[in-house]
């Protein structure tokens, strides 16, 4: 499961406070314009090209078709904040800090971002959506254009800080930032850009106020606002279920804690038919709008010049092991995001990747594609070698980590680190004595049995342990 690997930075503040010195490697006029989609929750099966089967996304698709798509990517930290922090700078959360969804203003404003680079090097930066790493939606280094929601943002005309001038913006949320995105590609061609749009969707429409309180800001009975045109396209739609859906967890004693609040995992506490549908509405209007950005692009003769990648921060439970939105796991479920590039000079059209990939690959892989060589510790490994066929030491394993919070009353001391390999998925709870789990993926593919103490579980522990050591390191 090793692989050689150069030292890295794991001082928190030094790694935040960095300044990244860059050089430019490659020639203006060879350099791609980079254009990062962040979908908020969606899973890696909520695509028609993963073989969903109801769900219309043939912009996803095309892109699919056009580029490389990673079967095994995986979220560093599944949660919102912390994964925003691990895409933007290539660092996982004990790295930079950014470790939960508190308010962490300042150090979101002191982020390596792969943004600064780029902005040194000349690009066009736009930052354009949901930053959610605190509230405070003020510009951050490394952005030349700016347009951010405060908090989760509405998804009805939303508040909107645009360079410093707050306004509100009429009209649906992926719409309204979509014409952003799109009036700053065409803004100037000239220089080379790149797009950073962090999408609303699919969160639901709830907004941390100014003063802390939250509060439900539509009518629609789940939440999950989708466009007024795609709402009810799925109204009578069979959702696919997975083989652990409702099942009630066994052998997995973070799980089975009993919680005065709240019910014991199992059939009953499923999440709702009705929030899947409303999600999976809301796909349509992110698949429009990457369907609106490649039509310029294609308009503009830059589409074959621009690095395209659709992703996601992590995943959500659509009842698997009883669970609804604890999405904060290591399961599957949660861990594992969908991941598409498409960039035709380096990525053959229509591959499928297997290797093991994560969020913190993303800010390595557009310094290296923009030819651009900085100085900031970076975790996480560029994708280029895969994508031109090179797989030479790449990792065997991943680290997934989480740290506990207070938002969920379930996920109180259920911090943990966990190693995934090709075959086993080992969790390691960092304050529940005797919860560990550890699973055959290859002959347990839904998560069902812990098989940490028996003897097959007990014959390769010790080497997902020690490896577990040596990602941390």
């Amino acid at each position: 499961m090793t692989r050689p690997r150069p030292g890295l930075a794991t001082f928190v503040l030094l790694a935040a406070l960095a300044l990244p010195a860059c050089r430019v490697a490659e020639p203006e006029a060879t350099r791609p314009n980079i254009v990062v989609v962040l979908v908020d929750d969606l899973r890696w099966d909520d695509i028609a090209v993963v073989g969903h089967p109801f769900v219309e996304t043939p912009n996803i698709d095309q892109m699919a078709a056009e580029g490389v798509r990673f079967l095994n990517a995986f979220a560093a930290t599944p949660l919102c904040s912390p994964s925003r922090a691990n895409i933007l700078t290539g660092q996982y959360a004990h790295t930079n800090g950014i470790v939960d969804n508190t308010a962490r203003d300042a150090t979101s404003h002191q982020l390596a971002t792969f943004a600064r680079p780029l902005a040194d090097a000349g690009y066009r930066t736009a930052f354009l959506g949901k930053w959610h790493m605190g509230n405070d939606d003020t510009r951050r280094p490394g952005w030349t254009r700016w347009v951010a929601m405060q908090g989760q943002g509405e998804a009805m005309n939303p508040r909107l800080n645009v360079d410093g001038e707050r306004i509100v913006a009429p009209g649906y949320v992926t719409d309204v930032l979509t014409d952003y995105a799109v009036d700053f590609i065409k803004a100037d061609q000239t220089t080379p850009f790149m797009v950073f749009l962090a999408h609303k969707a699919l969160h639901p429409n709830v907004m941390q106020r100014d003063d802390g309180s939250t509060g439900d800001l539509t009518d629609q009975p789940s939440g999950f606002v989708a466009a007024e045109r795609h709402r009810g396209r799925y109204a009578t739609a069979e959702l696919p279920r997975r083989a652990n859906y409702g099942v009630a967890p066994v052998g997995k004693p973070a799980l089975q804690r009993k919680i005065d609040t709240l019910p014991p995992l199992g059939p009953g506490t499923v999440t709702p038919d009705r929030e899947i549908r409303d999600r999976l509405e809301m796909v349509l209007g992110v698949d429009e709008s990457l369907g609106r950005i490649v039509a310029t692009l294609r308009e503009l003769g830059q589409l074959d010049n621009t690095v395209i990648i659709v992703t996601s921060d992590h995943g959500y439970f659509y009842g698997e092991h009883g669970l609804n939105e604890e999405r904060r796991l290591a399961y599957e479920e949660t861990a594992r995001i969908p991941l598409i590039i498409r960039y035709p000079k380096v990525a053959p059209a229509g591959a499928t990747l297997g290797q093991l990939v994560q969020t913190i690959d993303l800010a390595p892989t557009v310094l290296a594609l923009a030819g651009i060589v900085d100085s900031a510790g970076r975790d996480g490994m560029s994708l280029t070698g895969l994508l031109t066929g090179d797989s030479t030491d790449w990792r065997t394993s991943l680290l997934i980590e989480y740290w506990t919070d207070t938002v969920f009353p379930r996920m109180l001391t259920m911090g943990y680190k966990a190693v995934r390999t090709e075959h086993y998925k080992y969790i390691h709870y960092l304050t529940l004595p005797g919860a560990d789990e550890l699973y055959d993926l290859a002959a347990d593919p839904f998560e069902l049995n812990n098989i940490i103490d028996t003897e097959t579980g007990q014959a390769v522990l010790p080497e997902l342990k020690a490896e577990l050591r040596r990602l941390q390191r």
